[in-house]
């Protein structure tokens, strides 16, 4: 399971409306090492240089790696976590996570991070299983 999902939020949805800041906290919960990396990124990229910042260590176990994949493979999670850190987050291999400034989701450097060139290049022998 993606969330672990208390009986409030669970409510809210039955009921037709989601609080943005009840789904944060529930991804906050729920997937502690995707939110703490995605807030990293974002509080980076202010100060970098490129129009990104990325991760480029593995996590350091088989948990944080699924609470990483199953948080990029939402639309929800992923979108949610976007609007609140004012990011656009960019996934490649089982761990390189890049925070771009949104308006540079039109340049050369997203365009080349997220093209199949970039996916290729970024693959190691280990990477076979993530």
């Amino acid at each position: 399971m993606s969330l672990t999902v208390s009986p409030s939020l669970l409510a809210q949805a039955e009921q037709g409306h989601v609080d943005e800041a009840d789904f944060l906290a529930c991804i906050r919960e729920s997937l502690p090492y995707a939110y703490d990396l995605v807030a990293r990124l974002a509080g980076e990229l202010p100060a970098a240089a490129a129009d990104f910042t990325d991760n480029q260590l593995p996590p350091t176990g088989d948990t944080e790696q699924g609470q990483l994949l199953r948080a990029m493979a939402s639309t929800a999670i992923r979108a949610a976590l976007e609007r609140h850190f004012g990011v656009a987050l960019a996934f490649q291999n089982c761990h390189r996570l890049a925070a771009f400034r949104p308006e540079a989701t039109a340049g050369e450097q997203y365009r080349r991070f997220v093209s199949p060139q970039s996916q290729v290049l970024n693959q190691q022998p280990g990477f076979v299983n993530c």
